[in-house]
């Protein structure tokens, strides 16, 4: 009886063994197949020909909004310069119309101001939107070329770090920057 339950307890500790070798190279034979990529999304706007061409356009876009504002604030310093010289040899009604003009003129730089914000943060969301877009399908032609069955955004300093290590062998960036120029160099 003793003998027969070993026996059993043997055969089910083999079975069990030979199933988890099965089950084992199941796995690896699916990893084998299975291929998994990174880019940085960020990375191949900044050092892509198209990316950085659209990126020095946004710049110079916000360096000529930047020196119209830097001139209405010249303005506004030396009205506020010339209302404080003048304030003592105005009339008191003299004085408060000029005032108000100069809160007027304030209330019209912070709206510009605030307008060009809004135009800049409308600007960069239709450009990070549309390059994503141009990103993905880049990605998308070197992943299916190479065999991957996925990419994942790795991420960057100045975004969410998604992946926290990877090796540089499954990192696509650049052969997506290439991609990416090959395709939007027209």
């Amino acid at each position: 009886m003793r003998i027969a339950k070993t026996l059993r307890g043997q055969t089910v500790l083999v079975l069990a063994t030979v199933g988890l070798w099965v089950l084992s190279l199941t796995c690896w034979a699916a990893a084998a197949e299975f291929k998994m990529g990174v880019i940085d999304p960020q990375a191949v706007l900044e050092k892509s020909k198209a990316g950085k061409k659209a990126l020095d356009g946004l710049k110079e876009y916000v360096s000529t909004r930047q020196k119209l504002l830097s001139r209405d604030e010249e303005e506004l310093r030396n009205t506020e310069k010339t209302l404080k010289e003048a304030s003592a040899k105005l009339s008191e009604g003299e004085k408060k119309e000029k005032e108000a003009q100069f809160r007027s003129k304030i209330q019209d730089y912070q709206k510009r101001a605030q307008e060009f914000n809004q135009e800049l943060q409308g600007k960069q969301k239709e450009l990070v939107d549309d390059y994503m877009k141009r990103i993905a399908s880049a990605t998308q032609t070197v992943a299916e070329k190479g065999g991957f069955s996925i990419v994942v955004d790795k991420g960057s300093e100045q975004t969410i770090r998604i992946v926290i290590y990877s090796k540089d062998a499954i990192d696509l960036t650049d052969q997506v920057i290439k991609e990416f120029d090959r395709v939007n160099s027209k």
